[in-house]
């Protein structure tokens, strides 16, 4: 299992955020999913080229369907990747509750799970997709991601040994 007991420089909450920020910020950016995932990942000291690519289809909503939002996809991801289980015999209590935890988080601090909600524009629609910088959602987006993956090494800090 992966650890924060692994060196990085990123295995700091703040670090993982503003890394997952830089990410989301970039020119191209990765997109809300891959940013948090992949600061997650590199703060455990997990490398692997299925990283970015397994988050994708979960940013903008769920690939432009006003479903979740993408950082909260790419957080649950995250906590599997450090607390899911390799097989049926695992248990999965331990998973179950930090997403439970970072859900609730989410909901307190963004007030819903849904891309729209979050971000303030449909991203499902041609409109909002040319809203998204202008409108000040892009902004919004860059909080939230970098807020998420802060998040998931806190619980993580206090969950890992």
């Amino acid at each position: 299992m992966p650890g924060c007991s692994t060196v990085s420089p990123y295995c700091d909450p703040a670090a993982a955020g503003a890394r997952a920020r830089e990410r989301f910020g970039s020119q191209p950016p990765l997109l809300c999913a891959e940013s948090v995932l992949l600061a997650c990942a590199e703060a455990l000291g997990v490398r692997s080229p299925l990283l970015p690519r397994l988050a994708t289809g979960f940013c903008s909503g769920l690939s432009r369907t006003d479903g979740p939002c993408g950082a909260l996809a790419g957080a649950v991801m995250a906590l599997g990747l450090a607390l899911g289980r390799d097989g049926a015999e695992d248990e999965l209590d331990q998973c179950y509750a930090s997403v439970q935890e970072f859900r609730c988080f989410f909901l307190s601090r963004f007030g819903s799970d849904r891309c729209s909600e979050v971000c303030g524009c449909r991203l499902d629609t041609d409109e909002g997709r040319l809203a998204f910088g202008p409108s000040g959602a892009r902004e919004r987006c860059l909080d939230v991601v970098e807020q998420s993956a802060a998040q998931v090494l806190r619980i993580l800090k206090d969950t890992l040994p």
